[in-house]
């Protein structure tokens, strides 16, 4: 059986790199023959997608020394990084190893979870969140989860209710329609639905559903946008819909988001974090950790020894 041979090199756009767009070579896992599967050591093969470049990267939240505990239990062990508008970070690691904990901390959903108790620092815009009231910290630091949940209302209803909750809840429709179209634009839906907009949103598809939740997320203009697994229930068309939706938000918005998916964080991040047991075991930029990890635990989990 002949060596294989090493894999194509990866190059990837620096964030603070001045240039508007190029082309990037992105990649998907392989198994020892070649086939997707889990990656080879250290090892992604490639697969090209241009992606616009991010005009600049400013630091919106500080993860600092971070733990956090439910009763005796510590679901996340002294975390510290950075949250970047202009980049994506991506969450990585297996079940139960604290990467949704630390994202629901973000914007203070953990607690309300009675037995919860957090340690350490989180800063947006170098306020501590915990000075931040959490009605308007969920404003500034808005979430997606997992399964699309979209209101038993109409469609145009479900983007108008936020908009309704910051300001007046008697604003009439006619003045809300430019801020409700501007949501649904900028979550890449508005083409699809504006002949439906009276519709109930329940009847979309999965993943307009979803993007109709992340038009609601950003009709409260987020300076921090946290997805939860946002593509886990849907079909792979849905999916490469909402990643690509996902790199052109990073400009406008912060964006942290969790995936089990190796090669969905490979395709969009710019940088990831592994963590394990609680751990924050890596953390670098996306190209690096995937294909020259600095830690053995990584190399492992990337490679498909675990998880």
């Amino acid at each position: 059986m002949e060596p294989l041979s090493a894999p194509p090199p990866i190059r990837r756009l620096d964030p603070q790199d001045p240039i508007p767009a190029r082309e990037v070579v992105l990649g998907v896992p392989t198994n020892g023959n070649g086939a997707a599967g889990a990656p080879a050591a250290g090892g992604f093969t490639a697969a090209k997608r241009s992606i616009a470049a991010p005009q600049f990267s400013i630091r919106r939240m500080e993860v600092d020394k971070v733990s956090i505990h439910y009763g005796a239990k510590e679901a996340v062990k002294g975390v510290s990084l950075p949250i970047r508008q202009g980049e994506v970070l991506a969450l990585i690691g297996p079940s139960g190893c604290g990467k949704t904990t630390l994202l629901r901390s973000l914007n203070r959903l953990t607690e309300l979870t009675a037995a919860a108790r957090l340690t350490g620092s989180i800063r947006l815009d170098d306020v501590d969140i915990r000075l931040i009231e959490p009605t308007l910290l969920r404003r500034r630091v808005t979430m997606v989860f997992q399964q699309p949940n979209p209101f038993p209302m109409s469609v145009f209803d479900n983007i108008a209710y936020v908009l309704r909750e910051q300001g007046s809840r008697r604003t009439k429709k006619k003045v809300l329609a430019p801020q409700v179209h501007s949501a649904l634009q900028r979550a890449g839906l508005f083409e699809e639905v504006k002949d439906n907009l009276d519709h109930p949103a329940l009847k979309l598809s999965g993943g307009q559903q979803q993007r109709l939740c992340i038009a609601r997320a950003l009709a409260a203009e987020p300076e921090v946008l946290l997805l939860d697994e946002p593509c886990s229930a849907l079909d792979p068309q849905s999916t490469a819909v909402i990643e690509d939706l996902i790199v052109k938000l990073r400009d406008d918005v912060a964006v942290v988001i969790v995936t089990h998916n190796l090669q969905q964080a490979y395709r969009i991040a710019d940088h990831v974090a592994f963590m394990y047991l609680g751990d924050l075991v890596e953390y670098n930029s996306a190209t690096r950790l995937f294909n020259a990890p600095a830690q053995e635990r990584t190399r492992e989990y990337v490679s498909g020894a675990f998880g």
